[in-house]
């Protein structure tokens, strides 16, 4: 059994049994994103007294604006997780194409991949808001020893290994899962030393937040209009509270602990959506899934959708079992 007390070294080694696969490997691997992770808080966590806050100057793959942070939050995760020669491949928001990386150990060949947002809802950092990483991994599915391909990254959600993110907030945690519950650990900043906080996380079957840009209301489809104005109702539980941080990591945390719902849909703007499967919609969801939650594009599992390119976006849906059915119904009514 975990104990509260324990570190995130410690957890691994003990839940070990519950992994498929080569445990020594995926402990290497969590503890390549741990160090990178901690890197990254030290920068977010000083930001307002250096120049290290703001764009860079270049927009990203996605034609966003990329702040410094998020290039420093880049450069560190893909140093690292290459250093540690753990992967054979690494894909994120930051680069245009995958990075192919080659083992340096003939004898152990690299057969993970890993799909990173290396700083999720940065253009909260200048006004101090919470900001994370969400990173998912999976196995790769070409030949051992060979380049990776983009065949590796266009995997469906569901064959994911192992998903997480970690939220630089007030404290700093690291929740992650490998398909056996949800486990979350908090930095003790003294020590530098992350220790099980909150074990066997779970969403509350029904909640009472909503998370949507409410801003982009006019131009959301007719489904998802209804539902919003189902969470404003005043009957029975109802109305909802309405709480939108507007970065995914921080929305997503609050309504696993609390319960809720959290939607990004498409919109007149943004008509595919605008959250990127690989490496925001698929971890998050394969995390819901875990913690008892639900993650849906309004009519689809989230984790059976087929990925057709590496920065592919999705409508988005997910949180509270009951809450996100309850979404799927008013989508379904108004096709």
């Amino acid at each position: 059994m975990s104990r509260k007390n324990q570190t995130l070294g410690e957890f691994i080694i003990e839940n070990q049994s519950s992994f498929k696969y080569t445990s020594g490997e995926l402990s290497r691997l969590i503890n390549s994103i741990r160090l990178a992770a901690k890197v990254v808080n030290h920068e977010v966590n000083k930001a307002g007294l250096v120049d290290i806050i703001g764009a860079a100057g270049d927009t990203n793959i996605q034609g966003e604006d990329q702040q410094k942070l998020d290039v420093y939050a880049n450069e560190k995760f893909i140093q690292t997780l290459t250093n540690r020669n753990i992967v054979c491949g690494i894909a994120s928001e930051e680069e245009d194409d995958f990075i192919s990386i080659n083992s340096q150990d003939e004898n152990n060949q690299n057969k993970y991949v890993v799909l990173i947002d290396p700083l999720d809802g940065s253009s909260n950092i200048d006004v101090n808001v919470s900001v994370g990483t969400i990173f998912s991994i999976y196995r790769r599915v070409t030949p051992v020893g060979t380049p990776v391909t983009l065949e590796d990254f266009l995997q469906k959600g569901s064959q994911q290994v192992a998903a997480g993110y970690v939220v630089y907030g007030t404290s700093t945690m690291l929740v992650y899962t490998t398909g056996d519950g949800v486990n979350g650990f908090t930095l003790n900043p003294a020590l530098g030393t992350l220790y099980l906080s909150h074990p066997n996380m779970q969403f509350p079957l029904d909640g009472n937040i909503y998370s949507v840009n409410e801003g982009n209301y006019t131009h959301f489809p007719q489904g998802v209009k209804d539902y919003i104005k189902y969470c404003q109702k005043e009957e029975g539980d109802r109305p909802y509270t309405s709480r939108y941080i507007g970065s995914l990591v921080s929305d997503f945390h609050r309504n696993m602990i609390k319960g809720g719902i959290y939607l990004y849909p498409k919109s007149d703007k943004n008509s595919a959506g605008k959250l990127r499967l690989l490496y925001e919609c698929n971890p998050m969801a394969f995390l819901a899934e875990q913690a008892n939650g639900k993650a849906s594009d309004g009519f689809n599992r989230i984790l059976d959708i087929e990925p057709t390119e590496l920065h592919q976006r999705v409508p988005f849906i997910c949180g509270s079992k009951n809450m996100v059915e309850k979404a799927e119904e008013f989508m379904q009514k108004a096709k």
